[in-house]
């Protein structure tokens, strides 16, 4: 593909390359065009979600283009915890915990990516060896202004909150992994904007070529507001069972779905205003549609097989109310019956917290066998065949 078409391809669906003179010239000029992209992930949480797959399907977009493609694990950043977004300091992880959330991560990228054309490195390989010298001659290479321009880092100091000194050398160990995989361009979300031209501004001072950012739009979640993310609960992970994934894709707002078809299924505009005016004048339902932007989901991230059993299991369940289509669950024996309804809904792990189950009780979300329980301290009869409801999509049978 030449350049100018690689470049068009490239911008679709994409926030921000900057600057995008710096990429025609590399497209042009480099190895005959061929680039070292690079995404950094650090392994906060054990499962990637299909925020990531925005920034994964860009991914796989060089590999199509024949780039030469790093998915980065940051083992050692994660240790450190990037705090993005947040008002506080993140708790670092330990090593444990990030060595145990890395397992499954290559396992999920190759439901995106070509294993064949990636490769997988860990940042632990050049930062864990570096020495106290090192270390300071890399933090004499910024500014403590340059790194608190910030947006989090400037909100925190403008409301007089602390910054812990670890949380300043995150954005610049993950700019000194781009020195160390002389990067060409950087890949992420519009939140990891500043990290990625740090990177850039790093290679310039340590005499290498600067690589090219380009930023990916965040994904809301399941809740419509916040960016997809596990710890918030509103994300889809990659590893979910599909028939799941397809009944969380299902519960999204008609509002959000347009969202879904631009970001995940890559719908031009012309598109998204067909099936728009469609819905406007009567000729699609917008559950139709719906159904539609599911299956096509999970048959991109899944399998085409996952896509139809996990459409008929839906509309079994949900549409024709054949219950035994249903998430079956074995109960523990031990298991009380009858049973505090709280400690049921924990056990069908479709709750977390006592405060979480009694809001979805007072707001009427929960049935059993058809009967809406709203008591918080109601006990629950069950048997094989009992059939517990906790929302619009969740559904559970005991086997």
């Amino acid at each position: 593909m030449d350049v100018k078409k690689q470049l068009l391809a490239i911008k679709t669906g994409a926030s921000q390359l900057l600057p995008e003179k710096d990429l025609e010239k590399k497209l042009s000029s480099k190895n005959g065009g061929k680039l070292k992209i690079k995404l950094g992930v650090d392994p906060t949480a054990p499962d990637l979600h299909l925020g990531h797959a925005v920034v994964l399907s860009k991914l796989r977009q060089f590999q199509d283009l024949g780039h030469e493609v790093v998915f980065l694990i940051g083992d050692f950043t994660a240790r450190i915890g990037d705090p993005t977004g947040k008002s506080k300091t993140r708790p670092p992880l330990t090593e444990t915990e990030v060595k145990k959330n890395a397992q499954t991560y290559f396992e999920q990228v190759t439901k995106i990516l070509d294993p064949k054309k990636a490769s997988i490195r860990y940042n632990s390989e050049w930062l864990e060896p570096l020495t106290n010298k090192d270390i300071v001659q890399l933090c004499s290479k910024i500014t403590l202004a340059r790194l608190t321009e910030r947006e989090d880092f400037a909100n925190r100091i403008k409301k007089q909150q602390s910054i812990a000194l670890h949380e300043l050398l995150y954005p610049l160990f993950q700019a000194y992994d781009s020195v160390e995989l002389e990067a060409d361009l950087e890949l992420g979300g519009t939140d990891q904007t500043f990290n990625m031209l740090l990177g850039r501004f790093l290679q310039e001072q340590f005499g290498k070529e600067p690589q090219v950012v380009l930023t990916m739009p965040l994904l809301e979640g399941l809740d419509g507001v916040q960016k997809m993310s596990k710890s918030l609960g509103n994300a889809i992970g990659l590893a979910e069972p599909a028939d799941q994934a397809y009944g969380k894709l299902m519960s999204i707002s008609d509002k959000l779905m347009w969202r879904y078809f631009e970001l995940l299924l890559h719908k031009d505009s012309t598109e998204l205003s067909q099936m728009q005016t469609r819905i406007a004048s009567g000729g699609l339902h917008p559950m139709e549609l719906k159904k539609d932007m599911a299956s096509e989901i999970i048959a991109k991230f899944w399998s085409p097989e996952d896509a139809q059993k996990a459409k008929a299991a839906f509309e079994a369940v949900f549409q024709k109310k054949d219950y035994s289509q249903a998430k079956g669950v074995t109960l523990p024996k031990d298991l009380p019956n009858p049973v505090w309804i709280v400690q049921l809904l924990k056990t069908l792990e479709a709750v977390k917290t006592s405060s979480e189950a009694k809001r979805l009780l007072e707001s009427g979300a929960v049935s059993v066998d058809g009967q809406q329980i709203k008591g918080f301290s109601e006990e629950i009869s069950w048997k094989s065949g009992t059939v517990i409801k906790v929302g619009k999509h969740r559904i559970y049978r005991v086997d």
